[in-house]
């Protein structure tokens, strides 16, 4: 039987999580939610074209598109000569940014309304690994502060936890974070999440399956454990962290 990790020690008061390859399947990320917003783009933007929630997404987008240009990244264009060639353009610009795999805010953004949309209309439910709805209650009700931080927008991540196999999860969850608050592999990114968690850095541990996330957690001070989970790809250097399989064993 694997020793769990220490958490209830006095010192740690917070839980700070990644979702992709760590409470939920890679597989899912990519493979369903990914897919559904590449199938939905050009219908979701027809439909609330005028939103103005969407409208603020398109002007990130167009922002965006303008230094992709200036950098000559060479990306589809961007129109304006109606809303019909406009929608196709983003779309197809919005196609691109996935297949760079772009943690683009616009894009997060806009991919959270689409997945609002598909959860609500039931086309779409979320997954999460079978040990994490009992971690999440089991943590919560020791009094420690949980929060999300993903590359994926705050909604998109309210989302996925609303609407597990498991239930609605979210009641567990005390914040979340995207990368409004910084990159994931920005050292300054988690001592910002700290101060809005109202702890210090060295209270909180960080879980997550990217070793490039964890050196910059770790840099801020937090404590780190590696997930390792079914379908992750290896990490060069993984040996540098306390490792689990399971969040019972936190």
């Amino acid at each position: 039987m694997k020793m769990k990790v220490r958490l209830l020690d006095g010192q740690v008061r917070g839980i700070l999580l990644d979702i992709e390859g760590t409470t939920t399947p890679i597989s899912f990320v990519h493979d369903v939610l990914f897919s559904y917003a590449l199938a939905h783009s050009r219908d979701f933007l027809t439909t609330n074209f005028d939103s103005e929630e969407v409208r603020a997404d398109i002007t990130l987008l167009h922002e965006e598109h303008a230094l992709d240009l200036s950098k000559d990244k060479h990306p589809p264009s961007l129109v304006k000569d109606s809303p019909g060639a406009e929608i196709e353009s983003i779309a197809a610009y919005i196609d691109w940014l996935i297949a760079q795999d772009r943690k683009s805010t616009g894009l997060k953004s806009l991919q959270g309304k689409i997945w609002r949309q598909g959860y609500l209309e039931g086309s779409l439910k979320s997954q999460a690994f079978t040990d994490v709805a009992p971690a999440l209650e089991r943590w919560h009700a020791s009094g420690l502060r949980i929060g999300i931080f993903s590359s994926g927008s705050v909604l998109a991540q309210q989302l996925l936890f609303a609407h597990t196999g498991a239930g609605d999860l979210t009641k567990f969850i005390h914040d979340y974070f995207d990368t409004n608050v910084g990159k994931k592999g920005e050292a300054d990114s988690y001592r910002r999440i700290a101060t809005a968690l109202n702890l210090q850095t060295s209270e909180i541990v960080f879980i997550s399956d990217v070793i490039g996330e964890l050196d910059a957690a770790n840099e801020a001070g937090m404590k780190t454990l590696l997930c390792l989970r079914p379908g992750n790809p290896p990490q060069e250097s993984a040996e540098k962290y306390q490792a689990i399989h399971s969040f019972h064993e936190v």
